[in-house]
């Protein structure tokens, strides 16, 4: 359990990152739903938390604005008077060729999945209370390689470093930091990406015969954040199903 624990997600409006929101919430913690555009969505996600007996409040802000990321944390402190969980889960992904992607793609990618991703450790690390939790989540793009994904893979792959880095920095102060790598995970922008075809090679694929759930990703990140994970840290877990 949290037991009241000031947790944020990034990009906690929807699929894995919902997942994991509600989760917490289920788990005691006081959760701050980050969004980037979608209000009513954010709403949802605090609905169903309180529902459950949880808190939760919606916070906007655009995570690959430097300037937005130090706001949200300020937001964080003066919601509820400190941080302990940080959970990020805001990211994109465009898939192309390496001769045909573009600066911009790149330009987006290493924004949204490695700035914003150094900016926001940047705050925790220093706000967040001994004892804290980070937990970034990844990609098994950063250890299977396929074509289309190199730029994504690396920004990813960037991020994961990162984490590393602060686990070795933040471990004196009892504060672990891990990265999560999900497989293929259901959610609306993955069945919108690909086509049915692949979405059943994927499953055939997969050890345990199916696609990643939301929920399954979310366990692993309340384990991380609850004191059963208190000795694991700087590590990149494998979540999969076996697929990587």
């Amino acid at each position: 359990m949290l037991n009241d624990r000031v947790t944020l997600v990034t990009g906690g409006s929807r699929g894995i990152g919902r997942g994991i929101a509600e989760r917490l919430g289920a788990d005691g913690a006081r959760v701050v739903v980050n969004y980037r555009a979608d209000a009513d969505a954010a709403a949802k996600v605090v609905t169903a938390i309180e529902n459950n007996g949880g808190q939760a409040t919606a916070i906007q802000a655009d995570v690959t604005d430097p300037a937005q990321v130090v706001g949200l944390f300020d937001a964080v402190e003066e919601t509820f008077g400190g941080l302990d969980v940080f959970v990020g889960n805001a990211g994109t992904a465009r898939f192309s060729p390496l001769g045909e992607a573009t600066d911009e793609d790149f330009g987006l990618m290493f924004a949204t999945n490695t700035r914003a991703t150094f900016t926001a450790l940047r705050e925790a690390s220093r706000r967040l209370r001994d004892g804290g939790r980070i937990v970034v989540i990844s990609s098994g793009a950063t250890v299977t390689a396929r074509p289309n994904s190199g730029v994504y893979a690396a920004s990813k792959a960037a991020a994961e470093q990162l984490v590393r880095a602060a686990a070795k920095e933040l471990g004196s102060r009892g504060i672990t930091a891990n990265s999560v790598l999900p497989g293929a995970t259901r959610s609306d922008a993955l069945e919108a990406g690909i086509s049915a075809d692949r979405l059943a090679a994927t499953k055939a694929q997969t050890p345990l015969g199916r696609l990643g759930e939301p929920s399954d990703i979310a366990a692993i990140v309340a384990f991380l954040a609850s004191d059963d994970g208190r000795w694991v840290t700087g590590q990149t877990i494998h979540a999969g199903g076996g697929l990587f």
